[in-house]
This record gives structure tokens, sequence and C-alpha cells, in this order.
């Protein structure tokens, strides 16, 4: 009875083991469950040697956006392929061309690199949709601007329609780590319209690349928490305490900075500045950013949230940011003070999901910690007399996306309680103790 008690106990352990292992890498998003990045790889026309090809990255996520230094597309040729020339992007490393005698070859690796051009490229250099720096927006933050593209010739002695083969082991960095992309797959062939809008033509093949998001890939700590506040209660709810990491200089030295330092400066401004690592201001929860929700007012028939965001990282400022929250309240949101809004509705026709982000050349920049590393807005919600409530933490969002990666919520008994309860709470106790004292001295 034992053997089997432990070869069932083995059992569930393994399975525990494999669904933790599933879950903790798997890219299922629930406000955005079909969002990803689909890469379409474009043959337009067929040369001696090869083939010439565009590649256009479309951002299908909804609030998650690529940012600043922007991606790098990597993959592996399926045979000697090399690429002869690119406009609106380029390789970063040229690879051992040195068999070429004459005219070498944009790149000669076998696992090219590649990254966007910036802005202000020349002319005859670009092609539609490309030299942003990488930088692509998010479907619903800006859907005219979700695209980016380059153009490369590529040679591979023989190849013909029927013996191309797809470049293998896609990799996105955007600009980090997160993205697993999928097998290049036959597509429907894409179409292009001529700058006129009078002419159509078609791609003479077309691959499809999807790469998904997984938070847990990216980053092993949290990069955000949430914070909370409310007009009834003096309680503030900070951020759990080692939500992001700890203040521990013994095995991170230099995790942290700081403020009243007299050489933040120069360690600010010191080697890694350029690194996507956060060097954040020493704070209990040693995150890059907090969200603080604060319950302000309380009217017959309205009631008013502030909502603030604090960047604490010294080495990134957060351009074309945007904060997803959940809450019930949402179907009735008023009027919402310098942010903009879009609803967000993953479940159907339950409207319980809010985007928020800057406004453009006003507050959609948010400056990396410091004085002015902080923006704000104020939420006006209707009161739905069916379901409105202060008690039980009902005013508090349910969850909070900042760029795209979830907050850490405080826990759900730490929030600030109504202060009726508390007072009841109070009284039932000293009406007790007087009973008791009451009682003693009848009986003394």
């Amino acid at each position: 009875m034992s053997c089997v008690f432990r070869s069932l106990s083995t059992i569930f352990v393994a399975i525990f083991l494999f669904t933790f292992s599933i879950t903790s890498t798997e890219a299922y998003d629930a406000l955005d469950p079909n969002g990803n990045i689909t890469i379409k790889w474009d043959i337009i026309s067929w040369t001696p040697d090869g083939y010439v090809a565009v590649v256009t990255m479309y951002n299908f996520q909804q609030y998650r956006h690529i940012s600043p230094p922007g991606w790098t597309l990597g993959w592996t040729w399926a045979k000697k392929e090399v690429i002869w020339s690119m406009m609106g992007g380029q390789a970063t490393e040229q690879g051992d061309c040195s068999k070429y005698k004459t005219s070498p070859p944009h790149c000669c690796k076998k696992t090219p690199s590649i990254v966007d051009l910036l802005p202000g490229t020349p002319y005859n250099q670009q092609i539609a949709n490309c030299c942003k720096g990488g930088v692509i927006n998010s479907w619903a933050q800006e859907p005219n601007n979700y695209a980016s593209s380059f153009q490369l010739s590529v040679g591979a002695a023989g190849t013909t329609n029927k013996t191309v083969k797809p470049p293998k082991n896609f990799t996105l960095l955007a600009p980090g780590p997160g993205y697993t992309c999928g097998p290049a797959v036959v597509g429907k062939p894409s179409k292009f319209i001529s700058a006129d809008g009078r002419r159509v033509t078609q791609a003479m093949m077309t691959w499809n690349v999807t790469c998904t998001y997984s938070q847990f890939l990216a980053q092993k700590t949290p990069t955000c928490c949430v914070s909370l506040s409310s007009f009834y209660n003096d309680t503030i709810v900070p951020c759990p305490t080692c939500t992001c990491g700890c203040q521990n200089n013994a095995t991170h030295p230099g995790s942290c900075v700081d403020p009243r330092s007299p050489y933040l400066a120069s360690v600010v401004n010191g080697p890694g500045k350029n690194s996507l690592t956060p060097l954040v201001q020493c704070t209990k929860h040693m995150c890059p950013i907090r969200v603080h929700w604060h319950v302000k007012l309380n009217y017959k028939e309205y009631w008013r949230v502030k909502v603030t965001i604090t960047n604490f990282n010294y080495r990134m400022n957060y351009s074309q940011w945007n904060l997803v929250v959940q809450h019930p309240n949402f179907d009735n949101l008023t009027q919402i003070f310098s942010f903009n809004y879009k609803p967000l509705t993953p479940y159907s026709s339950i409207n319980d999901t809010g985007m928020l982000w800057g406004v453009k050349f006003y507050n959609d920049f948010l400056n990396q910690a410091g004085p002015l590393g902080n923006v704000q807005s104020e939420l006006l919600f209707r009161k739905d007399k069916a379901t409105f409530t202060f008690d039980k933490g009902w005013a508090f969002p349910r969850r909070i996306y900042f760029n795209g990666d979830n907050c850490v919520m405080p826990p759900p008994d730490a929030y600030p309680h109504l202060p009726n309860s508390g007072s009841r709470v109070n009284f039932s106790i000293l009406t007790l103790l007087m009973m008791y004292f009451a009682f003693f001295l009848l009986f003394e």
C-alpha cells in the first residue's frame, strides 16, 4: 500500500511540475487573447540567382508595443543564401564574405540579425513603413502605425519557385526577450497597392510567421506594482515589499540608487547606462514603475479616481506608454482628464477593461526617475446603484498592466476598509470589555 501511495505521490508531483512548467512560459493573455506579431515574408520578384523579398512585421497586440531601441529580427537560412542588398533595414554584422572578390554582399552570415534604420535615413534607402528606429506602436493605441518593413535581395544559386525554402528559427527581440516565433508557413499571397491607389500587384509567394509574447520569458521579476489609497481611510497601501527585488547589496551591489546621493549623476551616467537592465531608485518594492490608484471623491451620482504613474527607473524614458485597467465600473466611465481612453472588450460584451495612454506632445512621454518622472489623470465614474459600493475593496482595480506587463497588486486583505466597519469592530470589543468589568465588579 505504501508503495502505491509513493507512486501516486510521484505522479502527482510530476503532473504539478509539468503544469507549472507550461503555465510559467505560456503566451496566452486573457485581456488580449488574439494578440501577436505576424511577420510576412513576401517574395515580390525573382532574380537570376535568387529573389527580392519585402519583410513586414504587423503588431496585432492591443496594448503591447515595441519601444526604443526597437526590434531585432533574426533567422537561420535554409540553404546557403546571402543578402546582396537591403533597403529600409540593415544587418548588424556582415559576416565572412571573403570568397566574393568584387562587390561583396550586404551580409553573408548563416544567422543574420536585422534592425530598422533610423529616422532621417536618405529617401533612396527607404521603403514604406521603415526607418522608425524599430519602434512599432500597438494596434489599439495607433492603428495607422503598427507595421515595420524592410526589403532584401537574396542570393541563392539555382533558386526557383519550386526549390525556394523559407528561413528557419526566427527570433524577435523587441527590444529584449519575451517573444517566441513559430515556423514559417505558406500563406495567401499578399497584395500591394501602388502609391496612387490605381494598381494592385501580388506577391509571388508569401510565408507567415507568428510570434507571441510571454512575460515570464521576458524577465525573471515583475516590472511594475500597484499601491492604493482612498479618501475614507488614512491608510496608504504600498506596493508589497520586494515586489520586483530586494535591496541586497551582498548579492546585487549597485542594484538601486539613493536619490539623495551626491554621486547620483555619476552612477546614472556611468557604465551600463544604455543597458536594458533597470537601475531603480531605492525603494521597498524596487519596481521600475509604480501605479497609484486613489479613490478621491464621492458624489451623489458619481465617484472620482486619481491615477498616478511614477517612473523609478534611471535608465528608461517610456515613450508611447499605456495603462490597461480592469474594473467593473468602466462601462459607466463618464469623463477622463489628460489621458486618452479606449474600451477593450476581451470578454465579448462585457465592458470592464479600459486602455489609457498619454496625450501626444503633452504627457505621452514618461521621464526617467526624478522630479518629472510621473504622469497623472483623474477618472469620473457614474454610479450603478445595482453594483456600486465602497465596501470590500470594490472601488479598486482588479488588474493593471503597464506597457503590456501585469503589475503586482497588494493582497486584498490589505485594501483600505470603510471606517464604519472598523468602528463597529472597535465598539463591539469595547462593549465586551465593559461588560467583563461590570460582571467582575458585580461579583467581587
